[in-house]
């Protein structure tokens, strides 16, 4: 099987899997992560096929939306790739790739590094800012029917995993807990030039956001 006939049975299978997920997390979002993970490999030494399958099955199972399992995700992977006999090297470093690429209030273990993760967790990061992070964090605000903004709960930047994992804060929260903060972690310098413009864009939206909130515009 060619790697062109790899990525399409990658696509038909996710698409599958994630027919009803929530917007923020479904196969557009999918989609983006792999567009923006190949734009950075494009400039990077890497492993293109390791790429591209991280990027398409890295939230094949987000834990968030199965009970906090993190293993569900990795098992699925590695299901699907043994059906298409990948070779197992790529099908561990895919394994690791979804157990990595998490931000999880930012206590992500280091116990895994690789150039290919570092660009799909870029890919993904920047699909998190900028206008299209603006919508998905509203969305998903929505979805877990969190208030959007409530000037009298600060946000908590010293979050402990599990309490980054069961926050319930309004969304206006999740820019300083999560988004405003992504840029400065960047792995690659194209995913460092893409996420300087989404940031100034959130801070943009955010000085317009208190504007309004407070009747000045």
């Amino acid at each position: 099987m060619t790697q062109q006939q790899v990525i399409e049975n990658t696509i038909q299978f996710v698409k599958t899997q994630l027919q009803d997920a929530e917007g923020g997390h479904d196969w557009f979002h999918i989609e983006r992560v792999w567009k923006n993970a190949k734009l950075i490999a494009k400039e990077e030494e890497c492993d293109t096929e390791v790429v591209e399958l991280g990027a398409l099955l890295h939230d094949i199972a987000d834990s968030k939306f199965h009970d906090g399992d993190e293993d569900l995700g990795p098992k699925l992977a590695r299901g699907f790739l043994e059906s298409l006999e990948i070779p197992q090297d790529v099908i561990e470093h895919v394994e690791n790739i979804i157990r990595h690429i998490s931000y999880k209030g930012g206590h992500q273990s280091k116990d895994f590094t690789s150039k290919e993760l570092d660009i799909v967790q870029d890919a993904d990061r920047l699909d998190a800012i900028g206008a299209i992070g603006i919508a998905r964090a509203f969305n998903y605000g929505g979805f877990k029917n969190r208030s959007i903004y409530d000037p009298n709960i600060a946000p908590d930047l010293h979050m402990t995993k599990e309490q980054y994992k069961k926050g319930t804060a309004p969304t206006i929260n999740h820019f300083y807990e999560k988004l405003l903060l992504l840029k400065d972690l960047m792995h690659t310098e194209t995913g460092e030039k893409i996420a300087q413009q989404r940031h100034n864009y959130m801070q943009s939206f955010l000085n317009q956001f208190y504007a309004e909130w407070n009747g000045e515009k």
